[in-house]
């Protein structure tokens, strides 16, 4: 299925540019749907690369659904809170099986909340909340499961403290967690694009480290001797998630503070663990290591 047409929702977005790119680079074809507030440098970029575009109103059910028409899958890569996750993709969703478009990814890229009790991750319930629409249409799905992007142990998640040489843990140093890089889930997105016999679930992980595991990792790439520092237990780190969501609440914000807490709690907790691994999928996938990611920060 090189010639395939893929239809992209959120390509301007980074994941979305990354998977669009992937599936060129894999001979497929790409449209791409763009709002008119769309970044115009971004979707330059896109049809300098060889998609096409379309720009869309999602609340035009017609306009929508003919911007899916002639598509073998819809890949979707919107990120955002309800009005995105759960009624955007549903407009999406309708459009897609209206213009009889095969398949349908939605934008989970995640760990693997369906073994999560509801409620303890907000971001999370929505895309479960999503997947009851889903499942209900006439149309297969895959939902794409890869853990925590690699790059945020360089910064955004305070895990890898590279300040003060510690690993900081909740529970468990022990705990694996799941590990993979947005370059890497791109190119297995495109590969299940492409893909007309792909399952419900695919669950993927470039690499999975413990928090023992990473202060490793970080005290050989960087020649310094890191330190596990163990922060408390689940139910303490519950408690600090409620004092946070309760001070500052941000209910409009996709990635409060307290909504990063929750999902580390989740990954700490072992529930959301992905298992078993579909990694093997796609001969010739090369999976990018926890240590290149840390090793590539290094000064």
């Amino acid at each position: 299925m090189d010639d395939a047409l893929i239809v992209i929702a959120g390509a301007t977005g980074d994941l979305g540019g990354r998977i669009a790119r992937a599936i060129l680079e894999r001979g497929g074809s790409v449209r791409a749907i763009v709002r008119q507030s769309s970044d115009p440098d971004k979707v330059e970029a896109l049809r300098k690369q060889g998609a096409t575009i379309a720009e869309v109103n999602y609340n035009d059910a017609p306009e929508l659904t003919k911007a899916c028409q002639g598509g073998s899958c819809v890949v979707s890569a919107l990120s955002g809170l309800r009005d995105v996750i759960v009624e955007t993709q549903a407009s999406l969703l309708d459009a897609a099986v209206s213009a009889g478009v095969p398949r349908f990814i939605p934008s989970d890229y995640s760990i693997d909340f369906t073994k999560l009790p509801p409620g303890t991750n907000r971001n999370l319930d929505l895309r479960r909340e999503f997947h009851q629409r889903l499942d209900r249409a006439p149309i297969a799905a895959t939902s794409i499961l890869n853990g925590m992007f690699a790059h945020l142990l360089t910064g955004e998640a305070p895990v890898v403290l590279f300040k003060f040489k510690r690993v900081l843990y909740w529970a468990d140093a022990d705990q694996l967690l799941d590990f993979t890089t947005m370059d890497d889930s791109a190119q297995f997105t495109a590969a299940v694009a492409l893909d007309s016999s792909a399952p419900r679930f695919l669950r993927i992980a470039g690499d999975q480290v413990s928090a023992r595991g990473l202060a490793d990792i970080a005290s050989q790439v960087t020649n310094d001797r890191f330190k596990l520092f163990r922060a408390g237990g689940l139910k303490r780190y519950e408690r600090l998630i409620k004092l946070a969501r309760s001070v500052s609440p941000q209910p409009d914000a996709v990635y409060p503070p307290w909504q990063g807490m929750q999902y580390m709690h989740n990954m700490f907790s072992g529930h959301a663990k992905l298992e078993p691994l579909d990694n093997d999928r796609y001969p010739g996938m090369k999976w990018t290591r926890v240590r290149d990611v840390l090793a590539a920060r290094r000064p």
